[in-house]
């Protein structure tokens, strides 16, 4: 059974960081890309991040370029999301995706940005 369980969402203030894990069991981490996405209330699911099964070319929506990179650990079966410099538009859950064959989501991780 494929679980991704991802943490390290909580409360922070506008330009402060977060990192976010994703841990994932039953699959072989190291031939799936990994995605970050995010979903605010009222709005569609949007990428964040994405890091290729190899950890080659790592792509990034326009609203975190510069701020946001994500990483992985096949050796840990991990996935990771640092996020700096975060805004009160960051505010979101943020999911945890597989790819391969198929694709797996994690439950997501509440991320709040507010002074």
């Amino acid at each position: 059974q494929v679980q991704l369980v991802e943490s390290g969402g909580g409360l922070v203030q506008p330009g402060g960081s977060l990192r976010l894990s994703c841990a994932a069991s039953g699959l072989t981490f190291s031939r799936y890309a990994m995605s970050w996405y995010r979903q605010a209330p009222g709005k569609e699911r949007e990428l964040v991040a994405v890091i290729p099964s190899g950890g080659g070319s790592l792509r990034y929506g326009d609203s975190v370029k510069g701020r946001f990179t994500i990483s992985r650990d096949n050796a840990k079966n991990a996935a990771y999301l640092q996020m700096n410099s975060l805004k009160p538009e960051d505010t979101a859950v943020y999911y945890c995706n597989a790819v391969y064959w198929l694709a797996y989501w994690g439950q997501g991780t509440q991320v709040t940005v507010s002074s």
